[in-house]
């Protein structure tokens, strides 16, 4: 089974100055799926043809050959119940669970995954979950076992609330599957290529045979991603301990110059016996290659916008021993003491932290000083990341047999071909569920399909004197007549709607027929026309009398 895939460039593109760990892994996923989807062409729901166009030569550039790949656009209801299930690379479907709405709740699976579950959007999207249009043939892929909590944790709340407040039992049918982040492994196998690149990484950085490079890759944010206190005073125990040249390589990106300061001074000040580098991880060429100069990788994650840990993963790819924080999808990746070390990590307890949730909703603090409050009191054992990193400084042999461990974990867990893998078994669960569950209760014909976006003419029907309805007599104006229907459809600002209109050649026959026929009843109009064509009718009368070529019978004020 496949999915088509809700495609947006800004989704899956790591070519930008603001890079974030989304992107990263949207990009991950979508070369990881062109080269080792099991389909016969690849399916891209997308509003335009252009961004069909652009995921088309995005595939070919990916699989190093052109995929048959077929276009399914916004309201093609068939293209969605071939394909089965769109999946979407957040975890906020709930519009896309009320566009479903309008036809049939069965016609395809809506599939979601995980990135930060912190921020605002995505926390109203989780709520969204228990109130949405959401079936048991729908899933979030959550990327840890962290962040399934977290789901279920903010599922139980809300729906204590809504229990509280309207009665009923109100629970999400969403399902919630662990499915890790992929990495491409080939890309990170050793070979020649990987050996130059190495030396002459080392060369430029002048990190000699003896000395060991330790490598954090990823956003440089100290209040968004990572403190790097806890790596610094590890590292400089670590050097002072075995008394080797270390060098620390910072490859990343900072959102200003003041964060870019605090790195910078911050490495002076609290590890002034390491060699301290900073290289822009945004270079494709320094993404690539950079693994293959350090000796250790180190991501000592403190935020609670981290839901997975994307570079551990490469890392051991790339045949490196990990010293991570014991924190969320990091602790499911890392085992400790066999491809790396898991550093104890320690928050608050419940309670504690009312006051910066409320600051947030208040609109007291934004959500930056939010989450940057939230993580200032989370910690990371300097002790034992100090004892990590002198463990793995000290003993070559030790990052080697950690390094291998790492090297095979990721192929037999994190490759691609296993995590598409898992996403096709999981589409083929999510249809099996479509076709045998039990039967849910129809839409009324007269309820909506989202009451918050219905439609405007009964949202509003309050406001106009008259509603065109079939008894209502309508009759052309004096002057009406087809030359005069065309000048007025010769002006853009009359014709800017024309696609939601009867056909033009139609709108000229009506107007005829109550030129020659009328006064007749609307409904006379729309004898013996298919739903979908009476609307059309009816709106384009609307527009004739908004032209000044009909009026209707009964049009005078409202009076109280």
């Amino acid at each position: 089974m496949n999915a088509a895939l809700h495609y947006t460039v800004e989704a899956f593109d790591t070519s930008r100055p603001k890079l974030m760990g989304r992107h990263a892994a949207g990009e991950g996923f979508l070369r990881g799926y062109a080269r080792h989807a099991a389909a016969d062409a690849l399916l891209c729901y997308t509003r335009t043809e252009k961004e069909f166009a652009h995921f088309e030569s995005r595939v070919a550039a990916f699989a190093g050959k052109p995929r048959p790949c077929r276009w399914i656009a916004p309201g093609d209801g068939e293209g969605l119940r071939q394909a089965g299930c769109l999946f979407y690379p957040a975890p906020t479907l709930g519009e896309l669970a009320w566009q479903r709405r309008h036809g049939s709740a069965r016609s395809h699976s809506l599939c979601g995954i995980t990135h930060t579950t912190a921020s605002e959007g995505v926390m109203d999207g989780l709520g969204n979950m228990l109130v949405a249009p959401f079936q048991p043939w729908d899933a979030v892929i959550c990327t840890s076992t962290a962040v399934k909590a977290t789901i279920e944790h903010v599922h139980a709340r809300w729906g204590a609330y809504l229990d509280e407040k309207f009665g009923g039992n109100a629970r999400t049918p969403v399902q919630l599957p662990v499915i890790p982040l992929g990495v491409e492994c080939d890309d990170f196998a050793p070979s020649p290529k990987t050996d130059e690149a190495r030396n002459e990484l080392r060369k430029r950085l002048s990190i000699a045979k003896d000395d060991v490079a330790v490598l954090f890759m990823g956003r440089l944010s100290y209040h968004a991603k990572a403190h790097p206190l806890p790596m610094y005073l590890g590292l400089e125990q670590a050097a002072k301990r075995t008394g080797k040249r270390i060098h620390l390589i910072q490859a990343g990106w900072f959102a200003n110059d003041s964060i870019k300061h605090g790195f910078v001074h911050g490495a002076k000040v609290f590890c002034p016996s390491v060699k301290a580098v900073f290289l822009d991880g945004r270079d494709p060429e320094i993404r690539k290659y950079i693994w293959f100069a350090a000796d250790i990788f180190a991501s000592l994650s403190d935020n609670i916008q981290e839901t997975f840990g994307l570079t551990p993963v490469e890392a051991m790819a790339a045949g490196l021993p990990v010293v991570v924080s014991d924190w969320n999808g990091y602790r499911d990746n890392v085992r400790d003491g066999a491809e790396g070390i898991l550093v104890p990590s320690f928050m608050p307890p419940p309670g504690a932290g009312a006051e910066l949730a409320d600051r947030w909703v208040s609109g007291l603090d934004d959500y930056d000083h939010y989450i940057g409050h939230t993580s200032q009191c989370v910690g990371v054992d300097v002790g034992a990341a100090a004892a990590a990193f002198t463990a793995l400084v000290g003993d070559a042999a030790l990052r080697r047999r950690m390094g291998e461990a790492g090297r095979t974990r990721a192929r037999t867990k994190y490759d691609w071909r296993v995590i598409v893998a898992a996403y096709q078994a999981l589409w083929d669960d999510l249809a099996r569920r479509r076709e045998k569950d039990a039967e849910i209760a129809p839409r009324a014909a007269d309820a909506p399909g989202y009451p918050l976006r219905e439609d405007p003419f009964a949202v509003f029907a309050s406001y106009p004197s008259l509603a065109i309805g079939p008894e209502i007599e309508v009759a052309a104006l004096p002057g009406a007549s087809e030359a005069e229907l065309d000048r007025m459809q010769s002006a853009r600002m009359n014709q800017f709607a024309a696609g939601r209109m009867a056909p033009g050649p139609e709108i000229k026959a009506m107007l005829s027929r109550i030129v020659a026929e009328g006064p007749l009843p609307v409904g006379s109009l729309l004898k013996g026309m298919p739903p979908h064509q009476r609307v059309l009718v009816l709106r384009s009368l609307g527009w004739l009398g908004k032209m000044g070529l009909v009026t209707f019978a009964g049009l005078k004020p409202k009076t109280e």
